[in-house]
Parts: structure tokens; sequence; C-alpha cells
């Protein structure tokens, strides 16, 4: 099944699936929807295309001889090539307003986390995808080995930089974050629950050392952070967690998709994970915006 890696409306499946998608993008443009004409301005081409020329070109986009290999390049164009984006540039240097704006937006998005992985559990039968999804809601939210939650750590953080822990709890998402939440809930219970582990869990990459190797300018943030004193100890050790974390880690996820992937057809896979990343984009801006209201 092909869906618009926009907005997920069903186009059908095989060639006439992408034609269809091609007449969708066509009648979102005459419109003037600026999400849809933002999507294929920055992935196929800003030069108008007949339907028959998009519909091929969209094929062509969505083809590929190996799923995690094809995850992680479009990962890559979206948030580490001809464009870092800019929460991504904000973070070699992270100002107190920055840190304060990604405690406040993240702590939603963690939230949403887990239930998306708790959701995923629910709804595979696959023991390996179950202990996996359990294993994240450890670490992220109760701890594991001893160690402290990321989300206890995400709010030490904040406190070091001045707010105290009731005045982070108290802050409501804003718009965009809140979009990508409930993106991620319905994309959870109506999606197949491959699609939607393909849509959680490749979001990990944008931490992933591993991307520096693939073709990313950068990584998420400077690792010469985690010395010196340019940044507290709170959060040093809250970056540390994902920085040292096992390459492996944010591979696991998709080797489990690429060995599901039969149980959905994989073009609704990818389109689930383009949309997926397209909210996270917008749900990363929204930390900078959050950030801007502690700028001086």
């Amino acid at each position: 099944m092909v869906k618009c890696p926009v907005c997920l409306v069903s186009c059908g499946s095989g060639k006439d699936g992408f034609e269809r998608l091609a007449s969708h993008f066509d009648a979102t443009a005459l419109v003037s929807d600026q999400w849809h004409i933002s999507w294929l301005n920055r992935n196929i081409g800003k030069e108008r295309m007949n339907l028959s020329t998009l519909g091929k070109a969209l094929q062509e986009y969505y083809d590929h001889d190996d799923i995690i290999e094809w995850i992680e390049r479009r990962f890559i164009e979206r948030f580490y090539d001809k464009s870092v984006h800019p929460f991504v540039l904000a973070m070699q240097h992270p100002t107190r307003g920055v840190l304060l704006g990604y405690v406040i937006e993240h702590r939603h998005f963690l939230r949403q986390w887990v239930r998306s992985c708790a959701t995923i559990a629910a709804r595979t039968e696959m023991d390996d995808v179950i202990k996996y999804e359990i294993e994240n809601i450890s670490v992220e939210f109760t701890g594991a080995d001893g160690r402290p939650a990321h989300y206890e750590l995400l709010l030490r953080m904040g406190e070091s930089y001045g707010l105290k822990r009731s005045s982070i709890l108290s802050y409501s998402p804003l718009p965009a974050t809140r979009e990508a939440i409930l993106f991620w809930d319905r994309i959870c219970r109506e999606e197949s629950w491959v699609s939607a582990m393909c849509s959680m869990h490749s979001l990990e990459l944008i931490a992933s050392r591993e991307l520096r190797n693939k073709g990313a300018k950068m990584h998420y943030f400077n690792p010469a952070l985690l010395e010196g004193n340019e940044l507290t100890e709170e959060a040093r050790a809250f970056l540390r967690e994902g920085y040292e974390a096992d390459v492996s880690h944010s591979t696991e996820a998709l080797e489990l998709v690429s060995k599901y992937s039969y149980v959905e057809e994989e073009d609704n896979i990818l389109s689930c994970f383009l949309a997926s990343i397209n909210k996270f984009d917008y749900y990363l801006n929204a930390r900078l915006e959050r950030g801007m209201e502690f700028e001086s």
C-alpha cells in the first residue's frame, strides 16, 4: 500500500498507487497546501512535472534494495545533509535557552515514547519485539541496571539551568509538539505494529554516532561538550547517556523492522517512516521556539 508521506492518505498499491499519489500531490498543489508542496520540493524537485513523470519519480524515490540503508539515507538527507537541521546546529554549542527548550518539549516526547513502545509491544506477537520495547520503556522512564531513567536525567538537566521541577512539569507542549505527539499516538494505534516500530525507533538515528560514517555532516551535538565546563554536569550526564550507548542500539530496532517487514507492504512502512520524520522535523523546531522564551 502506497500512502502519502505527508498525511498518510491511502493511494493504492504498486505502479497505480504511485500514479494516484502523484495525483494527490497535484491536487494539494492546486490548493497551495504548504506541507505537501514543501515535501515535494525537498525530496523530489522544485520543477513542476506532469502526472506520469511525477508518479515515476515518486516510485524511484521509494525504490530500495535494503530497507535499513534506505531509511538511514533518507534520514541523513532530512537532518544532516545539504541543510543541517537548525536544532542540530544549535546543539553544537547550546545556550541555556536551547537546553531549556529541549527539556520542556522533550519531556512530552518521552512520555509519548513510552506509550508508543507499550502499544507496539501490546500489538505484536513477536517475543523479541516485546522484549526490545520493554527494555526501552525501562531505560527511558524507570531506569535500568541501577542507572537513572533518561526522563529523570532530562529533568535534572532542566533544574541545573535554573528551572524548578514543578515549573518544568507545568508546561503544556507547543502546537508542533502536540501535533507530533498525536500523530505518533495515532500511527501506533492504527498502522501495523511494524510500521509503528519503524516510525518511532527510526527517530533514534538523530543521535547515532554511526551516521557520521554514512554521510552526516556532524554529530547530534559537539562531542567536546562532554568534557570541560561549557555545560553543567547534569547536562553532560543527560547527553552522555545517548552518546555512549552501544552504537548497535540505534540499528537494533531497524533490524527487527527489516526482519518482520513481511508483516506489512514495505511501501506503507516507508510512507509511515517519512511522515514520522516530517513531524519530528517540526517538533525539533518547537524545542528552539520554546528556547527563545529563555534567551536574554
